[in-house]
């Protein structure tokens, strides 16, 4: 052991904690991992509990062995969702977020110090990682109490990790996560925090809470938003899927947007009725149905679940972003599966899986089989929103693991319900076809959206911030607005679409909008339209509707292209609608109009404040349709 942490260049502060404490494991196996999490061979049931001042042995989980898998459930049920408040900063560098002596009245140093300590007495397990994949990815570390095992095996899922026997002399982690669950309860009253550190030679994550969400997943995303904000590249918050059709063409749809707003469903198969029809929607004032038969559906090959990474290393000739994974595992809400067969792929995988996976917030017992429709209850009769697998990349059927051109870039939004009598912000067709100018404004403002399941603030629309992966980062907004605005000018190639998920005007439809648009645009090779088979949608900010679609034969009803042809909403609810979605717009992007803001991203910003139409947005950025 000793011979394996000599390999390990590290800070010496991390020196002098190991040299105390009581024992330190580095993990061998992803086995070993998972019997830590669940407590030993001989364990059925076992009790995350730490000792908190004031309060006693306090149980923040339970993890049940289960047939398939580890089950890990928090006894608070504020802890089964990410608070997108947990993120505060440390250093001085440069930030647009809350630094902790502003929040708090007091430097950080003395609360590290005391973090450290408080390791120094545990039983460790330090685990090395590559941040961001073996190939492109950063040196980094885990330094966590043994009995948190659950957590260090996710992040193992997550990004990978180096066994013991595998480290290199010299490894110098570039980033290192402390985890230390009991200051949660006596400096930050009970709720999540991640500390950001950002000194010169590292980057410190000192994660006081066990939910992996802020941390091991988004943590770690932070790290590499940094890094690329340091070296001019991002990680952009996107699925990724290549689509085979039935007739061997193929596109590469990478989908962007806020929490909830559909990117692990782009690559999920489209659910079906038991009849094998397929839902599209249920009209809410009538409940009528409609329904269509698909008999073939595009083999879905996946790419990246979340953290695409824009690595300058990926990037061709093609003028077409190029993007690789910065996962190895995938973090897989199912919120949306309420009864089996609802996706039998998802949930074959779950129930069978070739090696046990660790599931969060379902409600299973020990010796039991983990069902992914089997939700832990917040409440009775109110099912946890939140509930997750960790998914290795290596266990998806037909897993894509070489960069990959990505032909349309779609930017999804949870939408609600749109009335004439209850307008709201779901005007949004079925899908639309953006100019890059109003594609890079979108991703400006990331309406975070209607009904999120993913975070405890749900109400309202608010904005998720740039690129929707501004709760993560730790800079300055208006240099990752500059970044995402050059990706834009660099990949001239890549086309834009905006896809709504939930509901169209008065029509409840799911996730069925991305996917009926990924079997559309597959089929007919991509997103370049002629000009007859678009037309300016009637609010600007939704760019160009389509005149048309046909699916096999099935061609959808216009009232879902365009909403204000919807009889529950008409142009008057339309126009309502489009008045909320133009001072939302209007409201979030003042605060990127910055000196450091390249010019032309000041041009666009100006174009929105001043109602600019489609084709204001096309003279900024010309888009070849």
């Amino acid at each position: 052991m000793n011979k394996q942490i000599a390999k390990l260049v590290l800070p010496k502060e991390l020196k002098h904690l190991i040299s105390r404490a009581m024992n330190i494991t580095i993990p061998e196996t992803r086995e070993s991992l998972l019997e830590m999490a669940m407590g030993g061979k001989e364990t059925s049931i076992f009790e995350v509990a730490y000792d908190v001042p004031g309060k006693g042995r306090f149980v923040e989980a339970t993890v049940a062995r289960c047939k398939n898998g580890a089950v890990v459930n928090y006894t608070d049920i504020y802890m089964r969702r990410r608070d997108p408040d947990c993120m505060i900063i440390a250093d001085s560098g440069k930030s647009d977020k809350q630094r902790y002596q502003r929040r708090y009245g007091s430097d950080f140093d003395s609360l590290r110090h005391l973090t450290f300590e408080w390791l120094a007495e545990q039983n460790l397990i330090m685990m090395p990682f590559m941040a961001g994949g073996e190939e492109l990815g950063y040196p980094a570390l885990l330094v966590a109490p043994e009995n948190a095992g659950f957590f260090a095996g996710g992040l193992a899922d997550l990004q990978g990790f180096i066994p013991g026997s595998k480290i290199t002399e010299g490894f110098k982690p570039r980033a290192i996560i402390y985890l230390a669950p009991t200051f949660r309860h006596t400096h930050f009253h009970g709720k999540q925090m991640v500390v950001h550190n950002r000194l010169d030679d590292i980057y410190e994550l000192f994660s006081y809470n066990l939910y992996p969400g802020p941390s091991a997943k988004k943590g770690v995303y932070g790290v590499l938003i940094k890094i690329g904000e340091d070296e001019g590249w991002i990680t952009a918050h996107g699925s990724t899927v290549k689509i085979i059709t039935p007739y061997d063409n193929s596109i590469t749809i990478m989908h962007e947007g806020a929490s909830g707003g559909g990117k692990s469903e782009m690559i999920e198969e489209m659910h079906r009725e038991l009849d094998g029809r397929i839902l599209i929607s249920k009209n809410l004032i009538t409940q009528e149905k409609m329904y269509m038969e698909l008999a073939e559906t595009c083999e879905l090959w996946p790419v990246t679940d979340d953290m695409a990474l824009c690595h300058p290393q990926l990037q061709n000739e093609s003028k077409k972003l190029v993007v690789t994974d910065a996962e190895q595992g995938w973090f897989l809400r199912t919120n949306h599966i309420k009864k089996y067969n609802t996706d039998p792929y998802l949930e074959s995988m779950c129930i069978h899986p070739p090696e046990p996976l660790i599931f969060i917030n379902y409600d299973a017992v020990p010796g039991s089989t983990c069902l992914l429709w089997e939700h832990i209850m917040d409440a009775p009769g109110k099912p946890c929103p939140n509930p997750r697998v960790i998914m290795p990349r290596r266990f998806v059927q037909n897993i894509v693991n070489q960069p990959t051109e990505v032909d349309v870039r779609s930017f999804g939004v949870r939408t609600p319900p749109c009335t004439k009598e209850h307008p709201t912000y779901g005007i949004l067709g079925l899908f639309h076809i953006l100019p890059p100018a109003l594609a890079w404004l979108w991703r400006m403002v990331a309406p975070r959206g209607h009904d999120n399941p993913s975070i405890t603030d749900t109400e309202g629309m608010s904005s998720e911030g740039v690129g929707s992966y501004w709760p993560f980062a730790t800079g300055k907004q208006v240099d990752q607005a500059n970044l995402m605005l050059n990706q834009i000018l660099d990949t001239p190639n890549t086309r834009y679409m905006l896809v709504p998920n939930q509901h169209i005007g008065a029509h409840k439809v799911g996730f069925m909008p991305q996917w009926i648009a990924r079997e559309y645009l597959a089929r007919r090779g991509g997103a370049r339209f002629r000009i007859d088979q678009i037309k300016e949608s009637q609010c600007a900010l939704l760019g160009y509707s389509l005149s048309g679609i046909k699916v096999e034969g099935f061609v959808l009803p216009k009232d879902l292209l365009e909403v204000n042809k919807q009889p529950e909403v008409g142009e008057e609810g339309f126009e309502a609608g489009a008045k909320i979605l133009s001072d939302f717009f209007k409201r979030e992007l003042p605060k990127f109009d910055a000196p450091a803001l390249e010019p032309l991203g000041r041009q666009i910003i100006e174009c929105c404040m001043s109602d600019g139409s489609v084709n204001d947005y096309v003279k900024l950025i010309p888009i070849r349709l």
